[in-house]
């Protein structure tokens, strides 16, 4: 189901969640190019900042695609553009929920702006931020 402009509400909500395993780390590095050691070498993760292997932030963030292209508001959306905040770093077997929230309606452009929340199984925010869309056209 596809929700038009006309039919989205400010506080309007949806949500996508996934557990990021080793699988979506090795694809990720192969469409993306991004080989960074903290993301496919546990030696160099364990000398990082983060102690040990982290998903790539881009990845994590795709998930709010999900949302926003299948859930809110759906097939036909036109995915404009993202802010983001990487908060926290996201591990392997970590489940992460992506959520979208409706926070501005802008009728004369036919926007809309979704504040962007991932959090992870411990309810940690992992990435924060707003996206900018414009709803499909018809439902």
């Amino acid at each position: 189901m596809s929700y038009i402009l006309e039919q989205l509400s400010i506080g309007q909500s949806a949500f996508f969640e996934k557990t990021i395993s080793e699988a979506d780390i090795q694809m990720f590095c192969g469409i993306s190019g991004d080989i960074n050691p903290v993301h496919v070498s546990a030696l160099a993760a364990e000398k990082s900042v983060f102690g040990k292997r982290v998903a790539h932030g881009i990845l994590v963030s795709g998930l709010t695609s999900a949302v926003l292209g299948m859930q809110l508001p759906g097939p036909g959306t036109i995915y404009l553009g993202q802010e983001l905040r990487f908060v926290a770093p996201v591990y392997i077997g970590d489940t992460i929920r992506a959520e979208v929230e409706v926070v501005e309606i802008i009728s004369e452009k036919k926007l809309v702006k979704l504040k962007t929340t991932s959090t992870n199984q411990d309810g940690k925010v992992v990435i924060s931020g707003v996206a900018t869309v414009r709803p499909p056209q018809s439902s």
